[in-house]
């Protein structure tokens, strides 16, 4: 598959190794040789950066970048003035707008998180830069039957973009007997396109393409590592005999194309 097509309706994908300038590592689930990007989503991965590495100070234009911290803390700086360091649980947002120059390195040893980057409609392109952020406690977190459901980005969290999305972590617990799984029904809103990335453990995704619930649909088995994608009007059922820890991310597409350049998005 070339790098300019989109992935079907509910395909399973592995995200691709990428090792950055300095050596971190990263597991990429789009964009790469094989995955294009996601209308309105251009880039997301898992980041490792190791104690001795980090990303120097360098620029971002004409989109959102919303990191989300899995594991240790990860020292901020930006143009604008801010310094802060995310830890586990915590989420920081920037607009890059018309420019800004930031700087990331690790706090206290390692740090592993999530990275994503959403397309700024082409109206809003030049809009000033700006930065947020929210600690654990500030993402309202509820049990929803067997998942445990925090919103990163939607109703109820202080961080909001400019493109309609949300982002959900998401836990599905089975009771790891095989006899009683866990599930959890994801239905974002009509027209909008997400996928849902592995962060750890293993599941099974079905749905039905009209939004619906089918006891006949196909299930596939999802591990850590892999996203699968959604299209407008489709819902998705995450089941797990033991444990599955999701990100689930949707959004309403701008309907341009995405033409990045590096650091930079047109």
């Amino acid at each position: 598959m070339s790098s300019d097509e989109r992935p079907t309706r509910h395909s399973i994908r592995d995200a691709a190794a990428v090792t950055h300038a300095g050596g971190m590592q990263a597991s990429r689930a789009f964009p790469t040789n094989t995955h294009a990007h996601l209308d309105p989503f251009v880039l997301f991965e898992r980041f490792h950066i190791a104690p001795d590495q980090g990303f120097d100070t360098h620029p971002h234009s004409g989109f959102e970048i919303l990191t989300y911290m899995l594991e240790g803390g990860m020292a901020h700086g930006d143009s604008l003035g801010h310094e802060s360091t995310p830890r586990a649980g915590d989420a920081m947002r920037i607009t890059t707008g018309s420019g800004i120059r930031h700087s990331e390195f690790p706090a206290d040893g390692a740090c592993s998180g999530l990275q994503l980057w959403v397309n700024l409609p082409a109206d809003r392109k030049e809009i000033e830069p700006a930065y947020a952020e929210a600690s654990s406690d500030q993402l309202p977190t509820e049990q929803r039957a067997d998942a445990t459901v925090t919103t990163v980005v939607g109703e109820g969290s202080p961080l909001g973009l400019e493109t309609a999305m949300e982002y959900l972590d998401v836990t599905v617990t089975g009771s790891g007997s095989g006899s009683d799984e866990g599930s959890w029904t994801w239905d974002p809103p009509a027209e909008w396109v997400g996928f849902c990335f592995v962060v750890s453990g293993s599941g099974r995704v079905g749905g039905d393409e009209n939004g619906g619930r089918d006891e006949e649909r196909d299930e596939k088995t999802l591990e850590a590592g892999q996203f699968v994608t959604l299209e407008g009007g489709d819902s998705l059922t995450l089941s797990t005999d033991t444990e599955c820890r999701v990100v689930a991310v949707a959004g309403e597409p701008h309907g341009q194309e995405i033409h990045q350049r590096g650091p930079f998005v047109a």
